[in-house]
């Protein structure tokens, strides 16, 4: 056999062996399956701690009223809701005050006219919206999500009392309508995965962090710990950031999942979804030489196998009798490895609740994450963001959090702010 075709060989042998011990760790997630349900806990009195939640919505007409009218449904008893429209150009704004009209005893609109300079949109949004509050307990979540329980507020509270837990983030169940959502949204969950082990996230000894900004719930006190909102006021994924100061700062970090509390659509058009996780790739894996990483991993293991496959296909077509039987041998392994990776990735299909058909179209998927990963890459070498109408460049933001910050003066901080529809100018400061 010709050196070359050994070495090969020996590539996708290694790369199966890969496969095969993910093969290990699918099978006891799916044994150790746990997600939040309506009944996993029983339910809160009347003497559950102030519970304060807060969305941030732009541009969120469809969404904010099924949002907003969803919590106020909530059964949980101590309850107060900060909507936050953030500059909106359509109905957002008038929605949230027709709400607050009908529901002003628990609902209280924020207007926010002028994004202050040195802050990215949502988390500006959030920290005006904070400066309300009056919960001993936050909770965060996006305007594009619609709770299906009434309990979720109650069994996200219980679930984090009951194990100690300074920060849950309850993961989102992924609503998708489309054939592109269905194809490009589990694909690009299993490479955030490639970091993010859900284990490692929920085990303090090791580094891994990660939240979900769909839902995430804190003490008053963690997030005053972390710093806040003024803490990554210029990153473009705040959630995955707080959930990396929160374990920095020795606090108790724990992600679950849902099945029956709440559900979000993220993208209903490929522009959507193409746009979006290119944004989520920048903003999570932070830097050039991280993202250049997982662009390298899922090449060599989710690309590779399928292009080593296909070529021994071809040079078993136009091989010679001579080297037909090194052609025969190369399509054995190579098509070893490809059934042991399809056969993991319909497991994981299984778990993350997506079609049934998706892991026949995984390479295709993947060719699309690749595309996702280089479009993040050309962001991380300079090139700009924009999202929701805003225009974000790489000088302003995806600061260390451990890099020096210079104080904000009150110019920079200052914005208008209106309460309920009532006009206020007075400046907005650190909470």
């Amino acid at each position: 056999m010709p050196v070359e075709i050994l070495i090969w060989l020996i590539c996708c042998g290694l790369v199966g062996l890969v496969w095969a011990s993910r093969q290990f760790a699918v099978v006891r997630a799916v044994r150790q399956d746990r997600r939040l349900r309506p009944d996993s806990h029983p339910s809160l009195g009347e003497d559950a701690p102030r519970l304060t939640v807060l969305v941030a919505a732009k541009d969120e007409e469809d969404n904010i009223e099924a949002c907003v009218d969803s919590l106020l449904a909530q059964d949980y008893p101590n309850l107060e809701i900060i909507a936050i429209n953030d500059r909106s150009d359509d109905r957002t704004g008038d929605i949230l005050d027709q709400i607050q009209r009908k529901h002003g005893d628990r609902m209280q609109a924020v207007h926010v006219r002028r994004l202050a300079d040195g802050w990215f949109g949502k988390n500006h949004a959030m920290h005006t919206g904070m400066k309300y509050a009056t919960g001993e307990w936050l909770c965060f979540v996006d305007a594009d999500c619609r709770q299906t329980s009434n309990k979720t507020l109650s069994m996200a509270m219980q679930e984090t009392l009951s194990r100690d837990t300074d920060f849950l983030s309850v993961l989102p169940v992924l609503e998708t309508k489309t054939f592109w959502e269905r194809l490009i949204q589990p694909i690009c969950a299993a490479i955030l995965v490639i970091w993010f082990d859900p284990e490692k996230v929920n085990n303090p000894r090791c580094k891994a962090a990660y939240a979900n900004g769909a839902f995430m719930m804190m003490s008053r006190n963690a997030y005053q710990k972390i710093g806040g909102h003024t803490a990554v006021k210029t990153e473009l994924n705040e959630d995955i950031c707080m959930a990396r100061l929160a374990k920095d700062s020795g606090l108790r970090l724990f992600v679950i999942q849902n099945d029956g509390l709440y559900l979000t659509r993220m993208y209903s058009t490929f522009s959507e979804a193409w746009r979006g996780w290119s944004r989520i790739f920048f903003g999570t894996f932070r830097t050039y030489r991280r993202l250049l990483a997982t662009l390298g991993l899922v090449l060599s293991m989710s690309v590779f196998p399928f292009v080593s496959l296909a070529v021994a296909i071809g040079g078993l077509l136009l091989a010679n009798d001579a080297a037909r039987g090194n052609w025969w041998i190369a399509l054995y392994v190579t098509g070893a490895v490809v059934l042991m990776l399809e056969i993991v990735i319909f497991q994981f299909m299984r778990l993350v609740r997506a079609a049934n058909w998706a892991w026949m179209t995984y390479f295709f998927g993947v060719l699309l994450g690749v595309g996702m990963l280089i479009v993040a890459l050309r962001k991380a070498a300079g090139a700009s963001t924009t999202w929701r109408g805003t225009t974000y460049h790489n000088d302003q933001g995806a600061q260390s959090s451990d890099s020096p910050e210079a104080p904000l003066t009150e110019a920079q901080i200052g914005g208008v702010v209106d309460m309920g529809g009532v006009r206020d100018s007075r400046p907005v400061t650190d909470a």
